[in-house]
């Protein structure tokens, strides 16, 4: 945990992370646009996968680079252009990313008592979160959707967003009627320990997207992956 994690974490008990699978790092609050990004710890509850779902599921993880970034470039540069204006707030109800397959429902999450993000049981590993405290898909800012990777010995609703490239769209239905649809602009499979918080739970001038699972090889010592699969997209031009 980098130093800033060890501020955030103050309070909790030294083998809380050996039990979740730490997600990445949270922000405590909104911006006007977008999120503070404090250092907190954002742990996903009985981590991404879980002792009793580490076999087959390790196996089939996205491939660990612990050492550096995993990042894809080329067309996704193209949603640098032409920013959309943001869209009013509505909370969303669903998404689904063609390419992969995937499409879940979307349950709002916040924050437990311990200041640990509350996201769906492992045991429901095709249930994906939104979380709450970001802004809604389509607003201007990053806004932030979960999901596990694997759980219960079987694939999760993220099981694939590894293998997502630059292009690819990522659709988000809001409860006003209206959807979002999003382009990739870059996928990064990073280290949970250089988590970039930044990046992630920055202001931005335009609506995006964050998608966030584990990745990386898998530590049996943890209980948890060892890195973080993170998309980037940008709202389309409506």
């Amino acid at each position: 945990m980098t130093e800033a994690g060890r501020r955030g974490a103050r309070g909790r008990g030294p083998d809380s992370t050996r039990r979740r699978g730490r997600l990445g790092v949270l922000p405590g609050r909104r911006r006007r646009h977008g999120l503070v990004a404090a250092a907190l710890a954002l742990c996903l509850a009985a981590g991404c996968s879980s002792a009793a779902s580490s076999g087959a599921e390790r196996s089939q993880a996205p491939p660990s680079s612990p050492a550096q970034a995993s990042e894809h470039s080329g067309r996704g540069e193209q949603a640098r252009e032409n920013s959309p204006r943001g869209m009013p707030p509505a909370p969303p109800v669903s998404v689904s990313i063609p390419r992969i397959g995937a499409r879940s429902s979307l349950v709002p999450v916040g924050l437990n008592k311990d200041r640990t993000l509350a996201v769906p049981p492992v045991s429901q590993p095709m249930q994906a979160a939104w979380y709450r405290y970001s802004p809604t898909p389509g607003e201007v800012g990053p806004s932030v959707l979960l999901g596990h990777v694997d759980g219960g010995g079987k694939p999760g609703i993220f099981h694939r967003l590894h293998t997502l490239e630059p292009g690819d769209e990522v659709i988000v239905e809001r409860a006003d009627g209206s959807v979002a649809r999003f382009v990739v602009r870059r996928v990064a499979q990073v280290p949970k320990k250089a988590f970039p918080t930044d990046e992630v739970y920055g202001d931005t001038d335009r609506p995006e997207i964050r998608l966030i699972t584990c990745g990386g090889s898998f530590d049996r010592a943890a209980g948890s992956y060892r890195d973080n699969v993170i998309v980037y997209g940008t709202l389309k031009a409506r």
